[in-house]
Parts: structure tokens; sequence; C-alpha cells
């Protein structure tokens, strides 16, 4: 992934609605790695696997970490639709994984999983990124110049609910 920066104020360039998907796992006990490697170790081939694949649905995703017991997936998604089926797909990595979770690593508290859907529409969700290399939406639907109708806050909001 390239980290070059963007100078200048950009927003993202993508139009119409958005699924974000909030999806993460703390580890609990760090001497419980028997417990939560599994779970880490499912993550990247999940990513790999959706990102070969455009017609999943699937924009893209960002890895975050939040101190040495937590990271975070943020993705994005065409639709909850494209999500679900994902999820759901037996064919696919997660529901094996997810299983797996259920029967191996969910005894006990030693890791901790969470996620957060959330379907945003059209007009409901606005971006910008100062100085930035790529980051989330805009690097997964690429960047336009935060200017004219997309300078401020409000107005890009507005322009997310229209095809420019």
């Amino acid at each position: 992934m390239s980290q070059a920066i963007h100078a200048g104020r950009f927003t993202a360039a993508h139009r119409g609605p958005i699924t974000v998907f909030v999806i993460g796992m703390r580890i609990n006990r760090l001497h419980r790695i028997d417990k939560w490697l599994p779970v880490l170790r499912a993550m990247g081939p999940m990513i790999a696997e959706l990102s070969a694949n455009p017609e999943s649905g699937f924009l893209g995703a960002e890895t975050l970490r939040s101190g040495l017991r937590m990271i975070v997936l943020l993705q994005y998604w065409r639709s909850f639709t494209h999500l679900e089926a994902y999820a759901t797909d037996r064919r696919q990595s997660h529901l094996p994984a997810w299983k797996a979770f259920y029967r191996k690593a969910n005894s006990g508290a030693a890791v901790g999983i969470f996620h957060e859907t959330y379907c945003v529409d059209p007009g409901c969700w606005e971006t910008v990124y100062g100085n930035m290399p790529g980051f989330g939406l805009g690097r997964v639907s690429g960047l336009s110049p935060a200017e004219g109708a997309r300078n401020k806050a409000r107005r890009r909001m507005a322009a997310t609910a229209r095809e420019d």
C-alpha cells in the first residue's frame, strides 16, 4: 500500500450508500496465545479472499491497533447484503473461522471479539483528509479535491447524495 502523502485537502470520491463494518478482537489474557493467535491469523486470509473477488462487494479495509491488546479492521462494503452474503457463505473463510472461534477460543475469556455494522445512506456521510496518505474510504474509493462544492463539511455531505 502506497504511503504517498496527498498534499492539500481531499474527500473520498465514493458516491451513494456505503456499509461500514468495524470488526476486531481484544486479547484479554496475553499468556493464552493458544486462544487468541488463531483469531488473529484468521483475519488476513479473509481480507485477501475478499480483495481477490470484486464481486463480493468488499471495497477495502484499514487495520488499526489500540495498544497491545486490540486489533480493529475498519471495512467498507457496497451493501449490507454483500457483507451478509460473505459472512454466511459456507464456501468462504469466514464461517469456518467463526465456528472455530465459538468452539475453541470462546471457552473462557482469553480473547474477545466484536463487530459493529453501519449502513449509511447517501447524504449522511462526508470525509476530509488533509495532507494524508490514502486512508479509509478515501483509499478504497479514490480521492477528489475538497474544494468548490466540497470545501465545507455540509457541502461535502450533500455532494455524497448526488452523482457528480
